[in-house]
């Protein structure tokens, strides 16, 4: 790692170990823990609810430190899994050291580790979400010789008690600054938390939903990350969704993950950006416009959309906010820098120098060209998704897209242009195919595609039957015309799932 990289690094222990957080070992983070005199250490793993669980240590010796980051520690899975049953629940919770970072708001010094699951073999547990994706990216790679890189855009919500100074200015909020957007504060404190625990920051701002209701203020706000390999993109917004709750704990005020608020208000999506590499170069571009490999890719992921949904959008009211109208998709389709379509291509600075120049026209300094930061953006899923099996729910989808012998066919047709969404475009709408409207709708469509998903056991059966199970306990098929004009009824619903995953 360069000089200047350890030096810019917000992690304390890429600055302290002089190199980058993949390459951390037991020793490094013994040495760490000896020379700042680190009192605590906690291992952090995502059960079935989506949620950081928490287990603390306090070592009392070299040895014993070395015990804990070596062999890891059992813990109950039938507990933390309903596919676990309690007569052989024990599994073993082992650290990944790339993970490590200094709790921000423990009163002595604590260091936070991710951890894995493993069986009583000792091996990795094949129904673990973390482990389900780890297989779905091995055999990508492994069979395109491709790479893929990706990260989420997290938004959500503040409830706090009303302030009438400078007012919320309802839908109105994206990137307002403050004293209009009260929680700026809150905002920029998580993005330094975030960065310091390894999480690759692009950015954070206010976003457009912002109401008052019943004395209380809404606000809507957005962490945006850099592109990453699968598993860590994960590993951030896992990270960052618990750093946003304990700040939202310490002001004294709720920060909610959840798709939707309330009706006619922006709801929070969680919108997936991704992008493929070969030998370390974007290839999404091919001479300026957009690749056939880029386009397959999206084929891969459009053809299996549906599907998706059963991992990305997991509570009643996902499909809320599922609806026209609200810059969220509702159908099966794909377009450049549209927020209703079911896959946008944003803008990717291709060519980009040339306005650095015009705007700083004092500025003699040779330019060079910078390589294209091209995306494609997954824009059904919300704050409730699985995050390990919805992203490897994608990698299954880019790969079946990249094999797929018709798939640059399947991607022309779901080509829509901005018209599509006004009176010329309505004859094209009724060919497109319809997102599910509800988890039991969604649990159907992964029953039909589940042998794209188990191939390969990349996904256990039993996990698929478990999520199918979770999903058509809602018994919520119909329900958005069920709630109609059933304010009491809607809210208790939002209230049920504030806190989603």
């Amino acid at each position: 790692m360069a000089n200047n990289d350890v030096l810019m690094n917000p992690n304390e222990l890429v600055r302290f170990l002089q190199k980058p957080a993949a390459d951390f070992t037991r020793d490094d983070i013994v040495r760490f823990i000896e020379a700042r005199g680190i009192s605590m250490v906690n291992f952090r793993y995502p059960a079935e609810d989506g949620r950081l669980k928490t287990l603390n240590f306090v070592p009392h010796s070299r040895e014993h430190l070395v015990s804990i980051l070596t062999a890891g520690e059992r813990v109950d899975g039938s507990s933390l899994f309903s596919f676990i049953e309690s007569g052989s629940s024990d599994l073993y919770v082992i650290p990944r050291y790339r993970t490590a970072f200094m709790n921000p708001f423990a009163e002595t010094p604590a260091l936070e580790i991710l951890c894995s699951f493993y069986n009583n073999e000792g091996r990795p547990l094949e129904s673990a979400p973390d482990q389900i994706l780890r297989k779905a990216y091995s055999r990508f790679t492994s069979t395109t010789g491709l790479k893929i890189r990706a990260f989420g855009e997290l938004e959500y919500y503040i409830k706090s008690p009303h302030d009438s100074l400078y007012p919320l200015t309802d839908q109105k909020g994206y990137h307002q600054s403050r004293p209009f957007a009260k929680f700026e504060n809150l905002r920029i404190e998580a993005l330094d938390y975030c960065a310091k625990a390894g999480c690759k920051i692009k950015y954070g701002h206010s976003e457009v939903g912002s109401f008052t209701r019943d004395g209380e203020d809404f606000e809507q706000h957005e962490i945006e990350f850099l592109p990453v390999e699968p598993d860590e993109a994960v590993d951030q917004l896992l990270i960052s969704k618990w750093i946003l709750r304990m700040l939202g704990y310490e002001y004294g005020v709720e920060v909610s993950f959840a798709p939707k608020i309330t009706v006619g208000k922006a709801g929070s999506g969680m919108h997936i950006h991704m992008m493929l590499e070969k030998d370390g170069k974007n290839i999404m571009i091919d001479n300026g416009k957009l690749s056939d490999t880029a386009k397959k890719m999206m084929a891969g992921v459009l053809d299996l959309s549906k599907a998706l949904t059963a991992f990305g959008n997991t509570i009643p009211t996902s499909y809320l906010r599922l609806v026209p109208h609200q810059e969220a998709p509702t159908s099966v389709c794909w377009g450049d820098r549209n927020r209703s379509v079911l896959i946008r291509v944003p803008l990717g600075w291709n060519g980009a120098m040339n306005m650095i120049r015009d705007a700083n026209p004092a500025d003699s300094t040779e330019f060079t060209e910078m390589p294209t930061k091209q995306t494609v953006e997954l824009r059904s899923p919300d704050g409730s998704a699985d995050l390990y099996m919805l992203f490897a729910g994608i990698v299954v989808a880019i790969e079946h897209g990249l094999t797929m012998p018709d798939a640059l066919g399947i991607a022309e047709n779901l080509y829509v242009d901005y018209n599509i969404f006004r009176e010329t475009g309505k004859k094209k709408i009724k060919t497109l195919e319809s997102l599910p409207a509800s988890c039991w709708e969604s649990a159907d469509c992964l029953l039909e595609r589940r042998e794209l998903f188990e191939k390969d056991n990349v996904f256990p059966a039993g996990v698929i039957n478990n999520v199918v199970k979770k999903l058509k306990a809602y018994d919520d098929k119909g329900l958005s015309e069920k709630l109609y004009n059933k304010q009491e009824e809607l809210g208790a619903l939002v209230r049920q799932f504030l806190h989603c995953s």
